[in-house]
């Protein structure tokens, strides 16, 4: 359970995750050895309460990459080439839809829909699979280096599909070894920070901002925010 508890303390820090899902991490698995305790009358002291103690402090907000370093350093002629071809397609797709790591990691072939007018991904649950929250179900469209990423990939990511949490690990590992952090803050992150901060530079309006995100509106949301026509113009205001 220490272990278990470490591990989620890095991904706190890695995946800009909340407090409050480590803490339910923890006292779900904690009801379950509890349980098992009880029913089989083993009698072992588990002294877990001490372990839900996750501040929403313990975790640290990641600066956006800057968009020089994103096109001369991320983008740079070879310099993913080491990263396995999987995590370097979510990696680099993730630079033009600002998608969470885990759920790049969750696409299927019928989530890629490359033959589409408009080529662009689904974000929404499967039947193994749940997402964050009612809000999290959108559609990105697909455009610039992060389209090309996807038409390497259209049936999806197999290796990380049933193991998403290290897709964040390997990425953060590769920027680390090869100087690709801007700073020792930055991580894989970042890029979903960086795709926001571009949006409200070209003053794209709150509402489209977050239905790309899966933010949100603090409000009843109508309608289909544009269109996936009128979002992609918005991400190519952006795109690289």
């Amino acid at each position: 359970m220490l272990d278990f508890r470490e591990w989620w303390l890095e991904r706190l820090q890695d995946d800009d995750l909340t407090a409050n899902s480590a803490n339910k991490d923890i006292i779900h698995l904690g009801h379950i050895l509890k349980t098992v305790n009880n029913m089989k009358r083993l009698g072992y002291a588990l002294c877990l309460e001490s372990l839900v103690s996750f501040k929403e402090g313990d975790s640290q907000a990641r600066p956006p990459f800057s968009d020089d370093w994103i096109q001369n350093k991320l983008l740079a002629p070879g310099a993913l080439d080491g990263l396995n071809s999987e995590a370097r397609a979510i990696f680099i797709g993730m630079i033009n839809t600002g998608y969470r790591p885990s759920e790049a990691a969750g696409l299927t072939a019928e989530r890629i829909r490359l033959d589409s007018n408009i080529p662009h991904i689904v974000i929404a649950p499967e039947s193994d699979r749940e997402i964050m929250n009612k809000v999290s179900r959108r559609k990105i469209p697909l455009s610039g280096v992060s389209l090309e990423a996807f038409r390497q990939f259209p049936e999806g990511f197999p290796r990380y599909r049933e193991n998403p949490a290290s897709l964040s690990a390997t990425v953060n590992k590769y920027l680390t070894e090869n100087n690709l952090r801007e700073t020792d803050k930055h991580v894989f992150y970042s890029l979903r920070h960086s795709f926001e901060d571009r949006l409200l530079r070209e003053g794209v309006d709150e509402r489209i901002r977050r239905n790309f995100m899966g933010h949100s509106l603090g409000r009843e949301s109508y309608g289909e925010g544009g269109g996936l026509e009128f979002q992609l113009e918005m991400i190519k205001k952006i795109a690289f």
